[in-house]
C-alpha cells in the first residue's frame, strides 16, 4: 500500500494521534501512534483491504462499488470479533490487544507497541546462537502461543519479522493481522510468506490448523540454525530439495532439537507435531505429550513439566476435561484453561472445579447449567441453592460509587492495559467490597511483586459501601 493510501502523520483518530505508517498488506495497515491521554505509544491496525475500498478526502473508507458493500461490511465486523478474542488473549510473549473501535467507516485494533529489534535486526548482533540460545526465544513463543490455539485461534503469519526482542532478550510474537478462528473444517484465506507458510496455507481448503502455525515455528528455528530460509512449500511438495536440520545444521546442537525443527517442517501436515505440547516436548528431547494430556499440568516458560502439587481426589477424564475448559471458555474466554489447570493442580474433582469456577459465568441459568452438566462425580442435591457470586444480589453501582471503579481500572491499567476496563467490569459483578475487588483483580497480575503492591492498595482503600 502507498502511503498516499494510508492515514497521514499527525491525524488525529479519536485520542491516537498518527505518527508514521508501520506496514501494510492487502487487508490493512499498521501504524505508530501516541495515545495522546496517556503519552503512550501504541500501534494500530487498520481494517483496509485496498481492492474493496478507497479512502475519502474525510479520511473515511468507503466501498468502491455497491456490489462490493455487503463483503467489506461482514470483513469490518469479522474483524472487530476477531479483535474482541484476541484482546481476551494475556500472554507475556504475545502483543498485547488494548482496544478495539470503529471510525472513519471503518475497524482499527490497538495493541501495545513492543519496544525492541525484529527479530532478523536483533540476529545481526548475537550470531551465532547456541542451542540455549535459540530454544530461549522458541519455548517463551510456543508457550503464548498456545494460549492463541487454546483460544480456537491461529496467529498464520509467523516468520522472523513478526518476531521482536525485546531489551531484555524477551521474545514477543506480533501482528495478529492475519489471525483467524479454526472451526472444523471452515475455509480460511490463504496467508503466504515464502519460506514460512506451509502448503496448506496456500489453499483456503488446505486444512489449515496448530500443525500450520507449527510449521512456521519451525521455519523460525530452521533459519536461526542454520542461516537458511526454508525452501518455499509447493516446491517441497514432491521431490524435497531443503537440506533437514540436521544435517544443516553447524556443530553444537543436540539432536533432540533438530530432529524436532524437522519434524515440524515436514511437508504434509499429517507427519508434523499437531499441538504445541507435542511439539514443545520434542524440541527439549523429551517423549511427546499428547495434547489432552496437557490437563494435567500447566506449562510453564520453556521448564520440565511440573507435577501436581497433590494427588487427584479421583481419576481424571482427559476427554472430560477437555470439554470442561471448551464450555468455560465459551463463557469468559481463553483464560478458562489457566483456571482449570490450576485447580486440577491442587487435585480438585471435575464437579469441584465447575462448581467453583461457575462463580466466573455472570448469568444464572447458564451458571446453574453449567454446575450440573459437570457434576458427574457428586451431583448436586436437588434442593442445593443456585451459586452466586459475593454481592451478587447487589449491584455493581450500589456497592462502588463510579471514583472507586475508575481508580480501580486507572490501577489496574498500569499492568494490563486498556483491557482493564473489562476485567474490572467483571469483577466488580462479584466483589462485596473494595478489597474483595483488588483480590480479585490483583489475579490478574502475573508479577508476584506487583501483585501484592497491587493489593495492599485495595486494602488501603476506605471499604464503606457506596450509597446511591
Amino acid at each position: 500500500m502507498s502511503t498516499e493510501v494510508a492515514l497521514p502523520a499527525g491525524y488525529l483518530l479519536n485520542e491516537y494521534k498518527i505518527e508514521a505508517l508501520l506496514g501494510a498488506g492487502g487487508f490493512g495497515s499498521t501504524y505508530l501512534a501516541t495515545d495522546t491521554n496517556l503519552n503512550l505509544r501504541v500501534a494500530i491496525k487498520e481494517y483496509l483491504p485496498t481492492d474493496w475500498v478507497q479512502r475519502g478526502a474525510d479520511q473515511s473508507v468507503r466501498s468502491k462499488s455497491l456490489e462490493l458493500e455487503e463483503t467489506f461490511n461482514w470483513g469490518r465486523a469479522r474483524f472487530l470479533e476477531e479483535s474482541r478474542t484476541i484482546a481476551s488473549f494475556r500472554h507475556p510473549n504475545i502483543v498485547r490487544v488494548m482496544r478495539f473501535f470503529q471510525a472513519n467507516q471503518t475497524a482499527y485494533m490497538v495493541m501495545e507497541f513492543v519496544a525492541g529489534e525484529a527479530l532478523p535486526h536483533w540476529l545481526k548482533n548475537h550470531r551465532p546462537l547456541d542451542e540455549r540460545a535459540v530454544l530461549g526465544i522458541a519455548l517463551p513463543l510456543l508457550d503464548g502461543l498456545e494460549v492463541v490455539h487454546r483460544g480456537g485461534y491461529l496467529h498464520r503469519d509467523i516468520k522472523p519479522a513478526n518476531i521482536f526482542v525485546r531489551a531484555d532478550g524477551s521474545p514477543v510474537l506480533i501482528d495478529f493481522g492475519s489471525a483467524r478462528a479454526v472451526a472444523g473444517k471452515s475455509e480460511l484465506t490463504t496467508i503466504v510468506s515464502p519460506g514460512f507458510a506451509p502448503l496448506e496455507q496456500y489453499d483456503s481448503r488446505g486444512g489449515q490448523g496448530p500443525w500450520s502455525d507449527l510449521y512456521a515455528v519451525g521455519g523460525v528455528l530452521y533459519w536461526l540454525i542454520t542461516g537458511q530460509q526454508p525452501v518455499e512449500a509447493p516446491a517441497r511438495a514432491f521431490s524435497d530439495p531443503m537440506v533437514p536440520a540436521l544435517k544443516a545444521a553447524p556443530a553444537g546442537y543436540g539432536q533432540a532439537l533438530l530432529k524436532a525443527v524437522d519434524w515440524a517442517l515436514a511437508p504434509s501436515k499429517d507427519a508434523r507435531p499437531q499441538s504445541v505440547g507435542e511439539f514443545r516436548e520434542a524440541l527439549q528431547g523429551r517423549p511427546a505429550t499428547p495434547v489432552s494430556a496437557l490437563a494435567t499440568r500447566l506449562p510453564g516458560k520453556g521448564a520440565a513439566p511440573t507435577q501436581p502439587e497433590a494427588p487427584a481426589a479421583q481419576p481424571v477424564d482427559e476427554a472430560a476435561v477437555t470439554r470442561l475448559i471448551s464450555e468455560l471458555a465459551s463463557h469468559i474466554g481463553p483464560i478458562a484453561d489457566k483456571l482449570v489447570q490450576s485447580q486440577l493442580r491442587k487435585g480438585a474433582s471435575l464437579a469441584q472445579i465447575a462448581e467453583k469456577l461457575a462463580a466466573e459465568i455472570q448469568d444464572v441459568r447458564q451458571r446453574a447449567a453449567f454446575i450440573q452438566k459437570f457434576a458427574t462425580s457428586r451431583p448436586l442435591p436437588s434442593n442445593r441453592p443456585q451459586p452466586s457470586a459475593p454481592g451478587s444480589n447487589v449491584p455493581a453501582s450500589q456497592r462502588f460509587s463510579p471514583e472507586q471503579l475508575a481508580k480501580a481500572e486507572t490501577d489496574l491499567a498500569q499492568y494490563l492495559g486498556a483491557v482493564a476496563r473489562v476485567v474490572v467490569k467483571r469483577a466488580a459483578a462479584r466483589a462485596a467490597d473494595i478489597q474483595e475487588l483488588y483480590a480479585l483483580l490483583g489475579q490478574e497480575i502475573e508479577n508476584a511483586d506487583d501483585k501484592r503492591a497491587f493489593v495492599r492498595k485495595g486494602m488501603s482503600i476506605s471499604g464503606r459501601p457506596h450509597q446511591s
